[in-house]
Formats: C-alpha cells, structure tokens, sequence
C-alpha cells in the first residue's frame, strides 16, 4: 500500500511536534519540498525564509544555532549537498552547530523533475564530513519516527528523504533507534542483503523470491548510514557469509561504500554493491529508471543468484 512520501510525512509530523515543543526553529528556501511552507503560517516568529538562495539559507541556520536555536533547514538534497557544500562543512559541521538539514527529492525518483535535480551523490557528500549524522527512512512511519528523535537530536544532521509515495513496511508499533540496524525478515543464512531507504520495499520483494526459489536471506534495514551499525554488519558477515547492499544512490561513497569499508577491513565476505554506477541522474519514469539502472526487483533478484554462487 502507498501512503504519504517520506518528505510530507516527516514535515507534517514536524509541524505537529511545533505545537508542544517550541525550542526550535525552521529556515526554507521557497520550495514546496516537505509541506514545511505550512510552518510558517502557523508560527511565523519561528520560520526564516531565505528565498532561492541555498548558501544563504545555510548560513543562515548556522548563525541563528549559534546563538543558541535547535534549527531545521528544508531545500532540495541536491541543492544542500552541492550547491551549499562549503556552508554545510564549514560553518554547519566545523563547529558542530545544532542545524538538522532536511535533504528531500532524492535518488532516481527524482526523475520527473529532471536529472539536474536528482541527487544520488548527496550521501558521499555528506558522509565524508566530520561530525556529520545521516539517517534515511523507508517509509512515512519511520519518517514521523525520525522526526521525532530529530527535534532532540544534537548537533549536524542530514535526513534524506523521498520525493513520491513510499510503500509502508512498518506499522506504528515500530521504533527508530539512532545507530542501530533493523532486522526486517530473517529467512535464513544464505545472504545479507542491507538496504536503506525507497529501495528497502524493493530489497524485501527479492528476497521473497528468492525464498521461493530455495535461497533464503536476511533483510536489514540500515536507516542510520553515518554512523553505522558495525555490530549489524559483523554478524551478518559472520553469520550469512555474503553481502548485498541496495541503494537509490551512486556506488561510490553510499551505503555500499560505507558498509564495505567495514567488512573488507574486519570480515572479508563476498559482496555485491546494487546502486547506480558511474551514472549521473535521468529525466523518465522512476520505475523505468531503476530497472535501466540494474535496481529492480528482477535485477536484486539475479544479482543476489550470482552473490550466493560466489560464496
């Protein structure tokens, strides 16, 4: 069932928390990105708007949590990693201000709005900063979730979130916690597969067909991407022998970087790194684009055969 994109729902939770929780504030950027232009009508000596200026608008929230506010920023993801790259190091990151950047329109499904708009290097970007926390949910449940663990959070924070209607694999009873990965199906012990975002609905479809097929793997959800749940990722090598990350995002430097990283320098195990390769963002159909980019259920499915005959 489709509910609300990740970015609505975690920006009407947002606005919801407003009403009892008034330490914090929210700078925009003109753009409808997570129903956040509401906020302002509702508490405007709350709400900064900066206009079609990103830079702007980062140094902005950076001077008002230097002074002491718990600030959230919303703009495109593309926009906030690269076109405020050196603002968000250099005066978000440098002194570990309180600023929780909201990063929306991610990944191949931005594909209705323009490959310039599609943000798939946005996680290498962010990741390599100091002090910097990444955190992506799957679907709206765990987007109000991570609203919720955001309005307490301190210091730099990135939220990637979605620009379409996400699948829900969650119902309320589910609790986000910061850093730790979530088991999402445990079939057996033939593979790993570790997704985080959009495509954890994808990751989960493969690996019942994969079952029905006599292969049988686990599912991790790893929501946090910075920092990583190493402890997850070691048992899993441990345990399953063979790990497949999947990923709405270039290879380099994501979640398939991040999680070999791990792996190679404690648990050498085969793996399989599914995301977009050496490939910038394209105008089409999402659905279309994931398949032409080796991310559909099918292409999971076949590259998962391949990763459990190498084991």
């Amino acid at each position: 069932m489709n509910t609300l994109p990740t970015r609505m729902a975690f920006g009407r939770e947002l606005i919801e928390l407003a009403k009892e929780n008034e330490n914090f504030v929210v700078c925009n950027a003109d753009t409808k990105t997570c129903s956040l232009e509401q906020f302002e009508k509702l508490y405007p000596h709350r709400a900064f708007s900066f206009g079609i200026a990103k830079q702007n608008l980062v140094g902005g929230a950076a001077g008002l949590a230097a002074c002491g506010n718990k600030v959230f920023l919303a703009t495109f993801a593309v926009f906030a990693s690269m076109r405020a790259c050196e603002q968000v190091r250099t005066f978000v990151c440098y002194p570990k201000l309180n600023v929780t950047i909201i990063g929306t329109h991610t990944g191949l499904q931005v594909g209705g709005d323009g490959a310039t708009h599609a943000a798939i290097e946005d996680v290498a970007i962010m990741r390599s900063f100091p002090n910097m926390t990444i955190v992506q949910p799957a679907d709206a449940v765990a987007a109000r979730k991570i609203a919720r663990m955001a309005v307490d959070f301190e210091g730099p924070l990135y939220i990637r979130l979605h620009r379409n209607a996400a699948e829900d694999i969650y119902d309320e009873s589910y609790e986000f916690h910061l850093g730790k990965a979530n088991l999402v199906k445990n079939y057996g012990s033939d593979l790993t597969i570790i997704s985080s975002g959009i495509l954890l609905a994808k990751a989960l479809q493969a690996a019942e067909i994969l079952k029905e097929e006599g292969i049988f793997v686990r599912v991790l959800d790893m929501a946090t991407i910075k920092p990583l749940d190493t402890e997850a990722i070691l048992r899993a090598a441990e345990e399953t022998g063979a790990i497949m990350t999947v990923e709405d995002h270039t290879i380099y430097g994501g979640l398939g970087s991040a999680v070999s990283e791990v792996v190679v320098q404690n648990r050498p195990v085969p793996m399989e790194i599914v995301g977009i390769r050496d490939r910038f963002g394209e105008s089409g159909d999402p659905e279309l684009l994931y398949r032409d980019h080796g991310m559909d259920v099918p292409s999971i499915v076949d590259k998962a055969k391949r990763l459990f005959a190498r084991k």
